[in-house]
């Protein structure tokens, strides 16, 4: 123990919940102001402060930034002063104890203003000269302990009066939530005190309006509407993302961005733009806001006109109806089932991504089709024919005999690599066991020296959710998988996919998961023309992986060699690895890559 006269060298932590707190004397400044006043006093040298504003709603422990940075040796720190508990910690007694004990195990106290936190370990035996770990104890842990609580119980206490207050009052139209575009928010008076309702924000509702009236009037595209609210300035709105921990600090912003046609829909589909609130706080049903909205009802379903339709009876109860999309156009997807390699195949004019849609004959039948139409051009392949197409080629791709060999060892690699990790994660679970089992032999060795039912009940309370926990860890120790017993399993299958790599793709169920693999196999996005085994010889060679070659030469209509020998690519073993251990996880042989 340092003498009394020996200054100290400390860490002053500053938490605030909320930017509020600045208006009820704990703002940070005071804090700082307090901190320092008492380090004087105390003879405490601060030489750093580390200030975390966070909301209480967020589950993690800001403080463990104070802690980390209290491992920097170069620094000396001996001592964390904080101004009371509940800055420290506000999830209760079971937090609490594991931060402390960070800084313990370190050597440095824990020290508020307020002086709950004992400064001394009294060791039971020290008058016949013998210390246990069970014997040294901190007299002021049991009320350091029940502080930790009174704080989580008085947050929660106070979210919930402000949670339940802000559902009552958007299920009466009120808007208890940040502004959406367009809008700002203003404070009104109530019988129930003030409130907030949203008014149109300048610079941002003129852009909503014009965006309603463009789509009512069914003369313009999504692309036309979003070129023309680019034209007049509409940028989104730019919001700062903040430290989690240390809510002062802006590490980026986001928004400014220009409209899109995908965006003009999600606008548009927005119902408090006409007025309606309909969330999770209403139950998903709608309720008419205590407030205007930008546009009219009216024009909300001309501009929605076959998607959405808000109707209003003459006692203000409101009905919303959605209108289903056939299934024949549900093609819009990035991920379509229905169109699965509109991502993996380009268009052999413009190089871009198909599309892919139904059109409606005149006999009523439909005949889906890959299609693109961009900068003036038309392409359109039948969708039967496409995937014939794809399925050819996929028939002449087969792995190079001279590098199975070398997959095998990615594969075995990788193997390796999840095996040591799967290792090192069961070596911390048995380590964790052991601590916890360590943690209910201490505290029984505890209440053997008790004789305070209430100091016993409290223990007790501690060993039962312990032995919780252990519980836990142990299910989760003996359902780790055996991936040594399956080595070789899995290396003799894997062998054997990659002998018949053609039949693994066409066979596969899932349309998503068999265009993802159809891709993988180049290393650059092949074009239409490019797979099309009956394009003549001046179609250029798609950029297959090294990994791959043609089992077949094929031959134009005049008996000319036209597809012969693949360019030099380099080889990307471990993506190819991963390729087939996903085949061997299908058939159950339990591996994890």
């Amino acid at each position: 123990m340092l003498p009394n006269n020996e200054p100290r060298i400390g860490l002053l932590a500053i938490r605030v919940s909320s930017d509020k707190q600045g208006l009820d004397g704990d703002s940070p400044e005071a804090q700082r102001e307090q901190g320092e006043s008492y380090a004087k006093a105390h003879n405490i040298i601060i030489i750093d402060t580390i200030i975390l504003m966070e909301s209480a709603s967020h589950e993690f422990q800001p403080m463990q930034k104070v802690i980390d940075a209290c491992k920097d040796k170069g620094k000396g720190i001996q001592v964390v002063l904080i101004k009371s508990i509940d800055r420290f910690t506000r999830g209760g007694g079971d937090y609490y104890s594991p931060l402390k004990k960070q800084l313990t195990t370190m050597g440095i106290a824990l020290e508020d203003m307020y002086g709950v936190i004992g400064k001394n370990q009294i060791n039971t035996l020290e008058h016949v000269g013998f210390k246990y770990y069970w014997s040294e104890f901190n007299p002021t842990q049991k009320s350091e302990y029940l502080e930790a609580e009174r704080a989580k119980d008085e947050m929660r206490d106070i979210m919930s009066r402000m949670i339940g207050a802000e559902i009552r009052y958007t299920q009466l139209g009120y808007w208890m939530r940040q502004p959406h575009y367009g809008f700002r928010s203003k404070s009104v008076d109530t019988k129930n005190g003030k409130r907030l309702i949203l008014k149109p924000k300048k610079g941002e509702a003129e852009f909503i309006i014009k965006l309603f009236e463009m789509r009512a009037s069914h003369m313009y595209t999504n692309h036309q509407i979003a070129a023309e609210l680019n034209s007049m300035g509409f940028k989104t709105r730019v919001t700062l993302v903040r430290d989690k921990y240390d809510r002062t600090k802006v590490k980026r912003t986001l928004g400014g961005k220009k409209m899109t046609a995908k965006m003009i829909d999600r606008y548009a589909s927005k119902l408090i733009y006409c007025g309606i609130i309909q969330e999770k706080w209403t139950y998903d049903n709608p309720v008419k806001a205590q407030f205007d909205g930008l546009v009219s009802v009216e024009l909300f379903n001309e501009a929605n006109r076959g998607r959405i339709q808000v109707d209003v009876s003459s006692t203000n109860e409101i009905t919303i109806r959605e209108r289903a999309v056939p299934e024949h156009l549900k093609t819009k997807k990035k991920y379509n089932p229905e169109y699965p390699y509109k991502q993996v195949v380009a268009c052999p004019t413009c190089g871009k991504t198909l599309s892919g849609s139904a059109t409606k004959g005149r006999m009523g039948q439909y005949y889906p089709a890959y299609h693109c139409a961009r900068e003036g051009h038309y392409f359109r392949v039948a969708k039967p024919e496409f995937d014939k197409n794809i399925e050819d080629f996929i028939r002449i791709i087969m792995i190079k005999h001279e590098y199975i060999d070398n997959v095998i060892d990615a594969i075995a690699q990788l193997w390796k690599e999840r095996m040591a990790d799967q290792f090192e994660a069961q070596q911390r679970r048995m380590e964790h066991r052991e601590s916890l089992q360590g943690q209910i032999r201490s505290t029984v060795d505890r209440m053997r020296v008790l004789s305070s039912e209430s100091a016993l009940k409290f223990l007790e309370e501690d060993v039962i959710s312990v032995e919780k926990e252990l519980a836990e860890v142990e299910i989760e120790i003996q359902k780790q998988p055996n991936l040594e017993a399956e080595f070789e399993v899995v290396l003799m299958y894997a062998k054997y996919i990659l002998e018949h790599l053609s039949e693994m793709l066409l066979d596969l169920s899932n349309p998503i998961k068999k265009a993802t693999y159809f891709g993988a196999l180049f290393n650059k996005m092949p074009t239409y023309a490019e797979i099309d085994l009956r394009t003549t010889k001046n179609s250029p060679l798609p950029e297959v992986n090294e990994l791959f070659k043609l089992k077949t030469a094929f031959l134009s209509t005049y008996g000319e060699l036209i597809r012969g020998g693949l360019s030099k690519i380099q080889n990307n073993f471990r993506l190819y690895g991963y390729l087939i251990a996903c085949r061997l996880t299908k058939q159950g042989l339990g591996l994890y890559l």
